[in-house]
């Protein structure tokens, strides 16, 4: 299995793409100050080190100077793993937003063994944590117009839409009604089925992407959102953990940034999202973190819900869909409070490890506190990408 580049040739890289940013960097204060006089005054005026900018910058050095992982909960997979494509993906939309264009140039050129010697790693389309996968792709073939990078994301966009099997029963019960054969109602794949479908649409212009994936949206909300606006990890766990609410919450502010205003599912996941997002403020520690378990004073702090929830606030606030003046500070603290765990490293500390549903409340306050777990790393990236926007 090969690794990142080497040093060496990273270094190349970097004094081809230096010139680049050298030219681009004079037109730069410009653009931050248009930018900056859109933006409510909590997304300004950051302390020192805690910047969208600057933490992102290191965020993203951390994540080119990690070799493949390829073990998820436990056991060894031999592809790459969701966890660390939720991630590849922040960091390419960081990078070209915060004009880091040396990091962008690798994290551009670390995809390119998956073509060929490291071909054998790309996850195969047969659940929805591996046909995340292709966010990457889209999103490399969107800042490039790259071609091989469509085919690869819109092949494993088309494939999650496949009819099942013959004798895959609740396969064909969900594909008859519109809905992907991996629909299985855990809420974590509301960002995996989602990003994928909206990816596809942001590349091609297809509607068929994002129409398909709102109604899977929608049929989720239906049977798994609570009154309060927050979810139950499945209709079999009733607890309401940290993590799985984020993948619900950043799956629905991704869609809603692209979804068209004429879809006629557009309305109903607006009012999910609002509903969750309102919830979300009571469930917020007057330190500005959000806990393992979200109705659960006693819970520990957890950084991958986290970072979730201040990206899905920051994108409603950025898109008008969330009062600024509620919102806004709200986000800010979460932000400047995920950042505080954050090592002289990159890794962010106190971040659940993968979790498996369980009916059990006791095996979620168990759950081991892991640092530099990419399910940590990825949403800090998207916050710092949402930041810049």
């Amino acid at each position: 299995m090969n690794n990142f580049p080497t040093k060496v040739s990273l270094l190349l890289l970097g004094l081809v793409a230096l010139t680049l940013q050298a030219h681009a960097n004079e037109a730069e204060p410009t653009i931050a100050l248009a930018a900056k006089a859109t933006q409510p005054a909590e997304f300004t005026n950051w302390p020192k080190g805690k910047s969208p900018i600057e933490i992102g910058q290191r965020v993203t050095t951390r994540f080119l100077e990690k070799p493949y992982p390829t073990v998820a909960s436990g056991k060894a997979t031999g592809t790459i793993i969701y966890p660390r494509v939720c991630a590849w993906y922040g960091a390419l939309t960081f990078t070209k937003l915060g004009k880091r264009y040396v990091q962008n140039t690798q994290l551009k050129h670390a995809f390119e063994p998956l073509f060929t010697v490291d071909a054998a790693m790309v996850p195969p389309s047969n659940h929805v944590d591996n046909s995340v996968f292709g966010s990457v792709p889209l999103e490399l073939y969107i800042q490039t117009g790259d071609k091989k990078y469509l085919e690869m994301g819109k092949r494993i966009a088309d494939q999650q839409w496949e009819a099942p099997k013959p004798d895959n029963v609740k396969g064909n019960e969900y594909f008859d009604k519109g809905l992907t054969k991996y629909t299985r109602l855990w809420i974590d794949d509301m960002y995996m089925i989602t990003a994928v479908q909206t990816q596809a649409y942001r590349a091609t212009g297809d509607r068929k992407y994002i129409d398909r994936a709102a109604k899977e949206m929608v049929f989720y909300l239906d049977q798994l959102q609570k009154p309060n606006g927050l979810f139950f990890h499945a209709p079999d766990v009733p607890f309401y953990w940290g993590r799985g609410n984020g993948w619900m919450a950043a799956g629905m502010a991704e869609l809603l940034s692209s979804l068209p205003a004429d879809n006629p599912n557009r309305p109903r996941i607006m009012q999910g999202y609002r509903t969750m997002m309102d919830s979300l403020l009571k469930c917020q520690s007057p330190d500005g973190m959000w806990r393992q378990l979200l109705d659960d004073p006693n819970s520990w702090s957890e950084t991958s819900c986290t970072g979730m929830f201040t990206f899905a606030m920051v994108t409603g606030v950025k898109n008008g869909w969330l009062d600024a003046a509620t919102y806004a500070p709200a986000a800010r603290r979460g932000w400047l409070a995920l950042v505080s765990y954050i090592n002289e490293k990159g890794d962010v500390s106190n971040v659940c490890e993968g979790t498996n549903k369980k009916n059990d409340r006791q095996f979620y306050l168990d759950r081991k506190r892991i640092t530099g777990d990419f399910h940590g790393q990825a949403p800090i990236l998207w916050t710092a990408s949402a930041l810049l926007r």
